[in-house]
């Protein structure tokens, strides 16, 4: 999710507002600390505009 998010020049701050996610909350995913819901997944692919599949590979 980080290196999609970097190539598409995306900040976390800009992810996390478009997404309406907490920045904490994205931060915690990126470093492996978080587990995600399936939910949160799709809210952030709908954001970076990619497919939820394309997360989860």
């Amino acid at each position: 999710m980080k290196r999609l998010r970097k190539e598409g020049g995306w900040s976390q701050e800009a992810l996390t507002h478009e997404a309406d996610l907490d920045r904490t909350h994205v931060s915690g995913i990126e470093r492996n600390v978080r587990n995600p819901t399936v939910n949160v997944v799709e809210r952030i692919a709908s954001a970076l505009d990619y497919q939820l599949g394309d997360l989860l590979d």
